[in-house]
């Protein structure tokens, strides 16, 4: 796979739950399901190791950062084997160099194609060093640059930081995550300024997903940049839905919809965000909300953490119920349930 014009052509791709039974022990089947899950909603990639898959499984106690790596990834190639299109295998990598570095090289060990860089342990570095620190690994596998918002983890980086990280050959992508439209404006000023139309821009921004997706940015006498994909915790429920509204995006023509039902249809994709991510608790319950949507519809069996105090949040299941009535549109819970018996096989 050209993983750079993969990318560059916009897709979908979700980050992957980690599946955990009663005894907060990794469950296989159930892991499986969920890969399988994603590759018939029809993503263009699957983001392993990340947030969304708990950044515990690295722990020695656990030790599981190589099985679900290897899981995800057996799993795509027997299920590709069958209906063969190409999908992008992404792996998180995180920690200090040392680290970031081995991490990058076991994936590409399992054939992974890019690995998206943490930097959240670099958070008190000059921001020089973080440059540094992508290049290292840059030099193992193509990376994917990572703007996190600081509410969970990250830092905030200025435009000049941005143009840095688009110096370095090896970076394919950046996901954009800061849930800050300012600081998504330095990102896409960066790339267009450095001229990096090879750069694919991807949303992080899971508050708003259909407002990146759709909007043009455009920088007076330097170019225009569209935001073609989206790599998202959000994108890890509801999947199948999320890939057709994706599509849609894509091949919109706004002389045939009325703009305000974009708008209208960002709301109450926020609008379920808000509930899976926990945004009224500062997102700590945004781990357990994904499970409990996966959870529901039988795909995992608990919404367990490998961390007992990460659970749902008060009142974070009541809304969730709210916002499965309130956008059935938005929901595959008839795609999951015709198929779910298959997938945990």
């Amino acid at each position: 796979m050209d993983i750079r014009q993969h990318l560059l052509a916009g897709q979908a791709i979700p980050a992957h739950p980690l599946a955990l039974d009663a005894g907060r022990r990794f469950s296989e089947r159930h892991q499986r399901a969920l890969t399988r899950y994603y590759l018939a909603s029809g993503v263009g990639g699957l983001a392993v190791a990340v947030h969304s898959t708990q950044f515990e499984i690295r722990e020695p106690r656990h030790g599981l950062l190589r099985p679900v790596l290897e899981l995800a990834a057996e799993t795509a190639a027997a299920t590709l084997a069958h209906a063969p299109r190409p999908v992008a295998l992404i792996a998180g990598v995180c920690g200090p160099t040392s680290q970031a570095v081995a991490e990058a090289t076991q994936a590409r060990a399992l054939g992974y194609h890019a690995v998206l860089v943490s930097m959240a342990a670099l958070n008190a570095a000059p921001t020089a060093v973080v440059v540094d620190h992508l290049r290292a690994v840059a030099e193992i596998l193509p990376i994917i640059g990572f703007y996190l918002q600081p509410v969970v983890g990250g830092r905030v980086f200025d435009v000049g930081f941005w143009r840095a990280v688009l110096e370095i050959e090896n970076v394919v992508a950046i996901k954009i995550a800061p849930f800050n439209r300012y600081q998504t404006l330095d990102v896409v000023r960066a790339a267009v300024e450095t001229g990096r139309d090879d750069v694919a821009l991807y949303t992080g921004n899971d508050d708003a997903i259909v407002a990146d997706l759709l909007t043009p940015f455009t920088f007076t006498r330097q170019g225009r940049r569209h935001i073609v994909g989206g790599l998202l915790g959000h994108w890890g429920v509801w999947t199948q839905a999320a890939v057709q509204l994706f599509r849609q995006i894509r091949g919109a023509d706004p002389h045939q919809r009325n703009p305000a039902d974009w708008w209208e249809l960002a709301a109450a994709v926020t609008d379920m965000n808000a509930a899976v991510f926990d945004a009224a608790h500062r997102f700590a319950g945004c781990i357990p909300g994904i499970l409990e949507v996966l959870r529901r519809q039988g795909l995992v069996p608990t919404n367990h953490c490998l961390n007992p105090d990460e659970t749902l949040s008060p009142g974070q299941a009541a809304e969730l119920t709210r916002v499965t009535a309130a956008y059935p549109a938005l929901v595959d819970d008839a795609f999951v349930a015709a198929h779910r018996d298959e997938w945990l096989r």
